[in-house]
C-alpha cells in the first residue's frame, strides 16, 4: 500500500467518524425528545477505505400502529371519564347529596314527621319546604345536565378545529417528507415531525395508514374514512348553543361519514370526538331521561283522586306540571318534565297557598278532599302519600334504568345506574391507559435513544479517530523521512 493510498484511508476515516459523532451528539442532545428516533450512521466498505452510506432512522412500524392504537382507544376513554367525573359532581354533588334520591329521602322523612303530628303546622311547612327542595334539585339538575351538553358540543367543535389545524400540518410535513426523499437527502427530521403530528391526530379520531412511492403517507380512519391522501379531508360539526331535554347533537364528520356512536362506560370509543359525543348524546341524555321519569313519578305519587265517588279524573297534588290540570301519560317517558316540574301553588305559602292540603286533600277543589270532616288528627292521605313513594310505578324503559319499581327506588338505583357506569369507565381507562404506556415503553426502547449506548459508542468512535490520526502521524513522519533522505 502506497503512502498517498493509507494518507487517504486517514483522511476518509476521520471523515467519517466526525459524521458519525455529529449523529451520535445529536441522538444525545435529544435524548429527552419523546418524538425524536434514533438516528445512526451505517458505513460500508469501498476500495480504498470506507464511506458513509446514509444517515438510518430506527423504525417499528408494527408497535408505532399499536402505540397508535393504544392511544386513540385511551384518548376516548379518559374524555369519556373525566367528563362523567364532572357530570356527576355537579347533578348530584359530592357523595350525592344534591341528588334526587337523597331530597326525596328527606321528603319521606317530613312526611312521617307530619304524619305523626298532623295538626302541627310547623310540620305542615317543613313538608312543602322539602317538597320544595326536590322541585329544586330537579330542576337545577336538569338545566345542569343542558348546560354541560352545551360545555361538551363546545369541546367537540374545538377539537374539530384543532384535528382540522393538526391535519394541515401533517400535509406540510408530508410534503417535506416527499420532497427530501425525492432529492436524495436525509429526511429523518420531516419523518420525525409527521410521526409526531401523527400521533396527536390519533388522540382524536383513530387512524390506519400506508405508504406511497416517495414516502407518501395516506390516513385513513379504522372505518376505512379517507383521512388524507395528497390534501386533508374535511372534518366538519356544526356546533349547537343551545340542548333541550331529548335533542340530540350533531354528528362530527370526516369526508361526509359521520363518527360512529359509541356504547358501555368501557366504551369502544377510539379518540377524544368519539368519546364526547358519547358524554353528550348518550349518558348526559339518560341521566337527563332518568330525572325526567323521577319527576312523573312524584307527580303520579303525590295526585289527587275524586273523593265524591264521581268519575272526575286524577289531578297533580303536591307537585303539578305545565300540562296540568291533566297527569303525564303513565309509563311514558315525558322529555324536559324535569325542568318544568313545579310545586302546587295551592299549596305553598311563598305562594300564597295553604300548606293543610296536603294533610286535607283540595287543591284541585271539593270534590278532592279527602278530609272531610276538618278534623286536626286526620293522617291517612299523608300516610298513603309516604306508601306511594314505595309502591311499585311503570317507567319508561327508554329511560335505561328499569320498567317497574317504586319511585324511591328508581331514585336510588339511577344513582347506582350511573355511578356503575362511572366506575366501569375509570377501570377501563386506568387498563387502557397501562396499554398506552407499555407500547410507548416498547416504542420508545426499540426506536428512541440510551444515552449509555451512545456515551460508549463516542468512546469508540473517539478511539477509532486516535487510530486514523496515529496513522496519519506515522504516515507524515514517513513522508518526512523519505524526503529528507532525497535531500
Amino acid at each position: 500500500m502506497s503512502l498517498s493510498t493509507a494518507l487517504s484511508i486517514a483522511q476518509q476515516s476521520i471523515l467519517n467518524t466526525g459524521r458519525q459523532t455529529s449523529v451520535v451528539s445529536r441522538n444525545v442532545l435529544d435524548s429527552q425528545n419523546p418524538d425524536y428516533t434514533r438516528r445512526s450512521a451505517v458505513v460500508s466498505s469501498s476500495a480504498p477505505g470506507a464511506r458513509v452510506v446514509e444517515i438510518h432512522r430506527a423504525t417499528n412500524e408494527q408497535l408505532f400502529r399499536q402505540n397508535l392504537s393504544a392511544q386513540s382507544a385511551w384518548s376516548g376513554q379518559s374524555a369519556l371519564y373525566y367528563g362523567m367525573e364532572q357530570l356527576g359532581l355537579a347533578v348530584n354533588g359530592v357523595d350525592n347529596a344534591t341528588s334526587p334520591a337523597n331530597a326525596i329521602g328527606e321528603l319521606q322523612k317530613a312526611l312521617q314527621l307530619y304524619s305523626a303530628t298532623p295538626s302541627n303546622g310547623n310540620l305542615a311547612a317543613n313538608a312543602i319546604n322539602a317538597a320544595r327542595q326536590v322541585v329544586r334539585g330537579l330542576n337545577e339538575a336538569s338545566t345542569t345536565i343542558q348546560t354541560f351538553r352545551v360545555q361538551t358540543d363546545q369541546e367537540i367543535a374545538t377539537a374539530v378545529n384543532e384535528l382540522n389545524t393538526l391535519l394541515a400540518d401533517f400535509q406540510a410535513a408530508n410534503n417535506n417528507v416527499i420532497n427530501g426523499t425525492r432529492a436524495g437527502r436525509d429526511a429523518s427530521d420531516a419523518l420525525d415531525q409527521r410521526d409526531a403530528i401523527l400521533k396527536k391526530i390519533a388522540d382524536y379520531v383513530p387512524v390506519s395508514s400506508f405508504k406511497r412511492g416517495d414516502n407518501d403517507m395516506v390516513l385513513m380512519t379504522m372505518d376505512g374514512t379517507t383521512l388524507f391522501e395528497a390534501v386533508p379531508r374535511t372534518v366538519s360539526f356544526q356546533q349547537s348553543t343551545a340542548y333541550a331535554a331529548g335533542m340530540t347533537g350533531n354528528a362530527v364528520y370526516v369526508d361526509g361519514v359521520p363518527i360512529a356512536t359509541a356504547t358501555g362506560g368501557n366504551t369502544n370509543a377510539s379518540g377524544k370526538l368519539a368519546g364526547l359525543v358519547q358524554l353528550r348524546d348518550s349518558v348526559s341524555s339518560t341521566m337527563q331521561s332518568q330525572l325526567d321519569e323521577i319527576a312523573r313519578g312524584l307527580i303520579t305519587a303525590f295526585a289527587e283522586t275524586d273523593q265524591t265517588g264521581g268519575v272526575a279524573p286524577d289531578a297533580p297534588g303536591l307537585f303539578t306540571w305545565p300540562g296540568a290540570p291533566g297527569m303525564p301519560p303513565a309509563g311514558t317517558l315525558v322529555d324536559g318534565l324535569a325542568g318544568t316540574i313545579r310545586l302546587n301553588a295551592a299549596m305553598d305559602p311563598d305562594a300564597g297557598g295553604n300548606p293543610q292540603l296536603l294533610r286535607d286533600g283540595g287543591a284541585n277543589g271539593v270534590a278532592y278532599v279527602a278530609n272531610t270532616t276538618g278534623g286536626a288528627s286526620y293522617a291517612e292521605l299523608l300516610i298513603a302519600y309516604g306508601d306511594r313513594l314505595e309502591q311499585p310505578i311503570a317507567f319508561d324503559n327508554a329511560a335505561g334504568n328499569g320498567a317497574n319499581s317504586s319511585l324511591v327506588n328508581y331514585s336510588t338505583s339511577s344513582i347506582g345506574w350511573f355511578e356503575g357506569l362511572r366506575k366501569e369507565a375509570f377501570g377501563a381507562a386506568e387498563s387502557k391507559e397501562a396499554l398506552a404506556v407499555r407500547t410507548a415503553e416498547a416504542l420508545s426502547n426499540e426506536t428512541g435513544v440510551n444515552v449509555d449506548m451512545e456515551m460508549s459508542l463516542l468512546l469508540d468512535l473517539e478511539h477509532s479517530y486516535e487510530a486514523s490520526a496515529r496513522l496519519i502521524k506515522a504516515v507524515d513522519e514517513m513522508l518526512a523521512a523519505l524526503l529528507a533522505a532525497v535531500r
